[in-house]
């Protein structure tokens, strides 16, 4: 660690920061940036785009290409997204590192938890707090602390900062997958576990949706006549939850169903709504063969179609050996600067595994400490801001001046 240790008077200026950080955090966690607020999201890359463009890199500004997806009633709704940004410095120097993070939360314009509280002097609640507007500070912070180092320009780095991240990253999976051929590594800046553990391997995700047809029918005079597709999208959706326990890893969760109307009236159309994870990439086949399967028992029946839609968007995050190389050398860093990183398994994903797939290794919980995501008790332990700035930078230090040998994590350069 002694060569590390070396770098830490270049830290110093970050204890500096933490009541600009704090300011910045609250301001920016009151702007609801809700997965489809498509004008909050505009605004809040438009406050991220000067914060990031006072670093002095290329500040890109994209629009996402709108996707596809099955409504609530069955029938396709075009989904649009917020803007995507892009900021990089140094694109030519021989290492590179690609940091992401995403600007959406899931708390969209009708939700009631909308705005900040400082709860305790080390405390703050609010929507997105940690989830992940502290992690951009974090990552900005720790560029910072680069860019003002001896070394600045020995080490390019790209921003990826997504407006989709909490839908699955439909909109940017491709943008992610680009940035991941034009960098060595990559940092991820999800909140860490409320203990300050790191995720290691990630279970896979997929999102899917039935879309049952039947036909419709007087329940009393002509029920003969009818085809009861909420009964079917019942049987489905039993036969589909069965798959639980069948194979070590897989989980299967229907999450949603909908159909019918009138008690009088023979339904005609339902929906179901499930999601699946996976911790061995080979059980993504095992899985789609028994869906193929039920899917053709419940097509089989007289005036009965199903329509299923959605795919496996995150593929699962295995630990190679690149991986645990990475892994060791934040650990060397947190240990230089007083802390005991760990890190765990977790049945969670995030765009850690999108750049894995890619074959990008990369930490993906770098942001802040937390907890209560996704619920109205979320939280950022305050003094987290200035931690994993400073475990950040770093990380980013040991790379630019030569202490850690940054090419070793993906062998030769892209």
């Amino acid at each position: 660690m002694a060569e590390l240790k070396t770098l830490t008077s270049h830290l110093d200026w970050l204890e500096a920061q933490y009541d600009e950080m704090v300011a910045n955090l609250a301001y920016l966690a009151n702007i609801n940036s809700g997965s489809y607020n498509i004008v909050g999201l505009e605004r809040i890359a438009a406050e991220l785009s000067h914060l990031f463009g006072g670093l002095g890199g290329q500040v890109h500004r994209v629009a996402l290409e709108p996707t596809v997806r099955i409504g609530d009633d069955g029938e396709p709704r075009v989904c649009e997204f917020g803007p995507l940004l892009n900021v990089y410095k140094h694109p030519s120097a021989p290492l590179r590192v690609l940091l992401v993070g995403h600007m959406d939360t899931v708390f969209g314009t009708e939700h009631a938890f909308q705005r900040v509280e400082r709860v305790s002097p080390t405390q703050l609640k609010g929507p997105g707090v940690a989830d992940l507007k502290g992690g951009l500070l974090v990552m900005l912070k720790a560029l910072e602390c680069l860019e003002r180092s001896p070394w600045a320009g020995r080490l390019g780095w790209e921003v990826v900062l997504n407006p989709d991240e909490e839908l699955g990253s439909p909109g940017s999976a491709a943008h992610l997958r680009a940035a991941a051929g034009r960098n060595h590594l990559g940092l991820v800046y999800e909140p860490a576990m409320a203990n300050g553990a790191l995720a290691a391997a990630r279970k896979g995700s997929g999102n899917f949706t039935a879309v049952v047809r039947g036909r419709a029918a007087h329940a009393g005079r002509e029920h003969h006549l009818g085809r009861n597709a909420l009964r079917a999208a019942a049987d489905f959706l039993i036969a589909v939850d069965e798959l639980n326990a069948r194979r070590s890893g897989v989980t299967v969760n229907p999450g949603f169903i909908r159909g019918g109307g009138p008690v009088n009236v023979v339904p005609d159309r339902a929906v179901v709504r499930f999601n699946i994870r996976l911790s061995d990439p080979v059980d993504e086949a095992w899985v789609l063969e028994r869906l193929a399967a039920i899917n053709q028992v419940i097509n089989a029946r007289d005036g009965i179609t199903l329509a299923l839609h959605g795919d496996f968007g995150r593929k699962p995050k295995v630990l190679d050996a690149a991986h645990r190389r990475l892994f060791d050398w934040v650990r060397r860093c947190g240990r230089t600067l007083g802390l005991n990183i760990t890190w765990r398994d977790t049945g969670g994903c995030c765009d850690g595994n999108n750049l894995s797939a890619a074959g990008l290794p990369n930490i993906d919980t770098m942001g802040v400490i937390g907890g209560g995501l996704h619920s109205v008790d979320e939280y950022v332990e305050l003094p987290s801001l200035i931690e994993r700035s400073r475990l950040s930078a770093l990380l980013l230090l040991g790379l630019a001046s030569g202490r850690c040998d940054g090419a070793a994590f993906k062998g030769e350069a892209p």
